[in-house]
């Protein structure tokens, strides 16, 4: 999990939070064959980790990239456009795909709700499994990167959050 709580420190509370669990695949060197991951990306939706779904689960209203992301629960996936030029973070109802029994691993098959895009950054080395990190400045909480490291791909998009105090 990669997790960020806010506290009200005049009730001594909770004010609220947000977090995304996800497995974590290992990369494998016959990924960095830039064929083969073009041929396994573009175009697709990549179902952004191991094992069960992706998933945001969020007590806070939230602009990601721009995109207002209200409060509740979503599955993510990972779009690549056509042309291999962005990728978005594509969001999944829970609901529609527990309608259909659709495993993560066929995520491809299912509806994206709606779609965030993401920015490609520099790598500056290789995570040998797949890490999502939050980091935010000490001047300003409520402005949270979002960081998608696999191997030699890194995706960010920043993270605006509404809380209240």
């Amino acid at each position: 999990s990669a997790r960020v709580l806010y506290w009200n420190t005049k009730k001594d509370a909770a004010a609220g939070q947000f977090a995304f669990d996800y497995g974590r695949p290992v990369w494998q060197s016959a990924y960095e064959d830039a064929a083969k991951f073009d041929g396994m990306t573009k175009g697709k939706v990549w179902r952004m980790g191991s094992n069960f779904w992706t998933a945001l689960d969020t007590s806070l209203p939230l602009k990601i990239s721009g995109r207002d992301v209200p409060q509740g629960y979503y599955y993510l996936g990972l779009h690549r456009s056509a042309d291999g030029s962005s990728w978005s973070l594509a969001f999944f109802d829970p609901m529609e795909v527990r309608a259909v029994d659709l495993d993560a691993f066929n995520v491809d098959k299912g509806r994206a709700r709606f779609e965030v895009p993401m920015t490609v950054a520099p790598a500056g080395g290789k995570t040998e499994k797949l890490t999502i990190t939050l980091a935010y400045p000490k001047d300003n909480i409520r402005k949270v990167q979002l960081k998608v490291a696999w191997g030699t791909l890194v995706l960010i998009a920043p993270i605006e959050v509404t809380v209240s105090e």
